[in-house]
């Protein structure tokens, strides 16, 4: 797409001059006239960072990853670093303590450029065909710097600095300006420029994701806040747009993100950084927002959402993520969505917390030049519309107080889970039946070992085990005759298991303002057992009649030869915990071996004192 445009309207008839950041410098009148919260944001931040040292970034923490399976090691003083010179750039923009912020930044910048390497410990090798294991090099070679998201990210914050606060820094003196420009040249844009084997450019592997926008976005808001000049601007932005190019042939027709909406910030929250910075430097000549592919990518975490920061969670994706407000918000404008635009507005969030993750500067600084204060009320409600996303197979169906979440899709999707025909049910948006979402990442995570960990498996999804045989991963489990019904979804999942013995396996479900039904029927070429799991957010409690209660749902089933078995899972990982304080609840429904199975499982409102105090 973006190719095709200027092939018939020259990049460099486009630009309109020497790149730019859309930010104002060091002395300009727009810091003195901040928001109060936002100063105080600021100045809070700095103040919480600058009595912590420069922490060491060692081998030993770096080689962590290989020996024990830790990314934190060398995560956790790899991102302090950036946020705390991130903290100290903006408090020298407020004039506050010039001369402690001052020296905190040039140290930052010098622990930075003194790293053997900005690519963190996960990220050490090129996941190519044929290419060496972290195994085969377990740190980082200096001579041959890779570029992977921090460290893409890595040049954006160091050039963001320079840029913002240069010429603070020249008056000590200008080799700290030139130190960073030679860095980031020798380690990012230079490979960028001369290599095209990096698996995120498309040419050696097809299978992207967001990595491709997001290092794509963070190389352009690099050229531009080095203000290059335009010929040498312009070639670092037709290679990304090429590369954006493939990215965009990889992700379906209806927008929809098979990482989920918490990689939304950098998948199509990345996206719309490429989108505005083209805008910007050509003065409003490259535009694309009427595209309907873009379309549909920036809108979709509005689609996905329930209540009140509560978003359909399948795959690595946290029930409750952080979503950039701004990004969100400056979408819904640009496309006049009203349901995005509400959720931008909810989801503004202070200065601190666009640093608390993965420090994005550009991001805070996108949100510091938000002309909308924060709390401003949206008099829109949330997307509460039907979707059906009909590349991605993701249903979701609101009636009443009930949603329903469901997908078909296959088992080699991006940060997948093994959870073809797996559903979701709210009421009042509330959690009911759930699912678990994203774990903290450790080398297994995406590993072959992947499946050891217990999120992924379909057994703590909403789908049976067939005999004793579970989902199996890989993209030829996959859903099959997927079909989009008024109330819900119909598809076939015999081909998501590997069991020889399955003929068939149908699953319908159905949605209506009092109760959600789901009925499977299995064909078996022998007599198996089937054991239906179900994942709640509440204690189950079985009562006399075999129905079984779970917060504010009744399950019942159709036939009555069933075994059930109850099992508490302690959420422990502190990510999990954001999104499932406590526990959650696998109910475990079997029935003894037949050739066929046909069961109805109907969840309906349980009006009681149960939900009171629940937790989605």
């Amino acid at each position: 797409m973006f190719s095709e445009f200027f092939e018939t309207h020259p990049l460099e008839e486009c630009l309109a001059g020497t790149a730019t950041l859309p930010f104002p410098k060091y002395g300009a009148p727009f810091y003195r006239n901040l928001s109060e919260e936002d100063r105080l944001g600021i100045l809070s931040l700095y103040e919480e960072v600058r009595a912590t040292p420069y922490p060491m970034r060692l081998a030993t923490d770096f080689l962590a990853f290989i020996r024990s399976g830790s990314r934190k090691q060398d995560e956790n003083p790899y991102f302090f670093r950036r946020k705390k010179l991130i903290a100290s750039v903006l408090a020298l923009l407020l004039g506050h303590d010039t001369d402690a912020a001052l020296s905190d930044v040039i140290d930052g910048i010098w622990c930075i450029s003194e790293e053997s390497s900005w690519v963190i410990s996960a990220h050490n090798v090129n996941p190519v065909p044929g290419a060496p294991t972290q195994q085969d090099f377990p740190l980082p070679d200096p001579e041959r710097p890779y570029v992977d998201l921090f460290s893409a990210q890595t040049a954006m914050v160091l050039s963001f600095t320079i840029c913002l606060v240069g010429s603070l820094l020249d008056g000590v003196t200008p080799l700290l300006t030139h130190r960073v420009r030679r860095e980031i040249e020798r380690r990012v844009l230079e490979p960028f420029r001369t290599r095209d084997d990096m698996w995120w450019m498309g040419i050696v592997r097809k299978d992207l994701n967001n990595w491709s926008p997001w290092i794509v976005s963070n190389i352009f808001w690099t050229a531009a806040a080095l203000e290059l000049p335009r010929e040498e601007y312009g070639s670092i932005v037709l290679k990304g747009l090429q590369i954006l190019d493939r990215y965009l042939q990889v992700l379906p027709d209806d927008g929809g993100c098979d990482e989920g909406v918490g990689y939304w910030n950098m998948a199509g929250g990345a996206l719309l950084d490429c989108l505005q910075l083209l805008e910007h430097q050509t003065g409003g000549r490259a535009s694309f927002y009427l595209d309907e592919k873009i379309r549909n990518i920036l809108s979709f975490p509005a689609k996905m959402e329930i209540r009140d920061g509560l978003f359909v969670n399948f795959a690595d994706c946290d029930a409750r993520p952080a979503l950039s407000g701004e990004r969100l918000l400056y979408a819904g404008e640009k496309l006049q969505d009203p349901a995005l635009i509400s959720l931008g507005l909810r989801t503004l969030g202070a200065i601190p917390g666009t640093l608390s993750d993965v420090p994005h500067f550009s991001r805070c600084m996108l949100r510091l030049c938000c002309t909308r204060p924060l709390g401003t009320v949206s008099p829109v409600p949330a997307h509460s519309r039907d979707v059906y996303l009909p590349d991605l197979q993701v249903r979701l169906v609101h009636r009443g107080g009930l949603t329903l979440a469901c997908k078909g899709g296959h088992n080699g999707e991006n940060h997948n889970h093994n959870d073809v025909g797996s559903f979701m049910l709210y009421v009042d948006g509330v959690g009911q039946v759930v699912d678990a979402g994203n774990m903290t990442y450790t080398a297994k995570t995406f590993s072959s070992q992947r499946y050891e960990l217990w999120n992924t498996q379909s057994c703590y999804h909403n789908v049976p085990r067939i005999g004793h045989t579970d989902q199996r991963d890989g993209r030829e489990f996959s859903a099959q005759d997927v079909t989009c019904l008024p109330d819900g979804l119909s598809l076939s999942m015999e081909k998501a298991y590997p069991e020889k013995s399955l003929l068939s396996f149908r699953r319908v479900l159905h949605l209506s303002a009092q109760e959600l039904t789901v009925t499977d029927e299995i064909t078996l070429s022998e007599p198996l057992p089937v054991s239906w799991f179900f994942l709640l957010r509440e204690k189950p409690d079985v009562k006399m009649d075999g129905s079984v209660n779970s917060g504010s749902i009744r399950l019942r089933f159709s036939e009555g030869d069933v075994s059930l078995d109850t099992e508490e899972i302690p959420v422990v990982d502190p990510r999990m915990m954001k999104s499932y304080p406590g526990a959650l609840y696998r109910l475990k429904v079997t029935r003894s071996p037949e050739r066929k199975h046909r069961m109805t499982f109907t969840f309906s409102r349980e009006q009681t004192d149960c939900t009171e105090g629940a937790t989605p």
